[in-house]
């Protein structure tokens, strides 16, 4: 069985019926779309009762490659890899480079403890652990019914 992608027409589509098919049909394409959000990684962001957890997928990298900084309230998680090799031979010169970089920025909340941040790379996943201050730990309570 052969599944068919069905495109309804739009009003916009009578006067140039393939100019959106075009973009579409490069846009979802597998290769491009792949290649796209490869680049930036996965973000899990979760919260306990003491902390707020980040992390970040990003296999192949090493701790040293990271750059984690904090502007006032925002948390930047930054990478920048080169990597170089060379082989000469009597007749040529090869050299191939290789260039990687990412930026994710999160703008931590009030309640975030910006004196008391932790990181650790483990398995490929970088995991940040913002504390938060104590007043954000005291707030929130269950209320007793009279």
């Amino acid at each position: 069985m052969t599944l068919v992608k069905f495109n309804e027409r739009r009003n916009g589509d009578v006067l140039n019926p393939g100019f959106n098919e075009v973009f579409e049909s490069f846009f979802n394409d597998s290769f491009i779309s792949d290649r796209m959000t490869s680049r930036i990684p996965a973000v899990n962001i979760s919260e306990t009762e003491g902390y707020y957890h980040i992390e970040l997928g990003a296999p192949g990298l090493k701790k040293e490659d990271f750059k984690i900084n904090l502007d006032r309230n925002l948390l930047t998680i930054s990478v920048e890899q080169k990597s170089e090799q060379t082989e000469t031979n009597k007749k040529y010169n090869r050299r191939e480079y290789s260039y990687s970089s990412f930026v994710r920025s999160f703008s931590l909340p009030d309640s975030a403890d910006d004196g008391n941040i932790e990181a650790e790379y483990i398995d490929g996943i970088l995991k940040i652990n913002v504390a938060k201050k104590e007043e954000a730990r005291m707030a929130s309570r269950q209320i007793e019914i009279k």
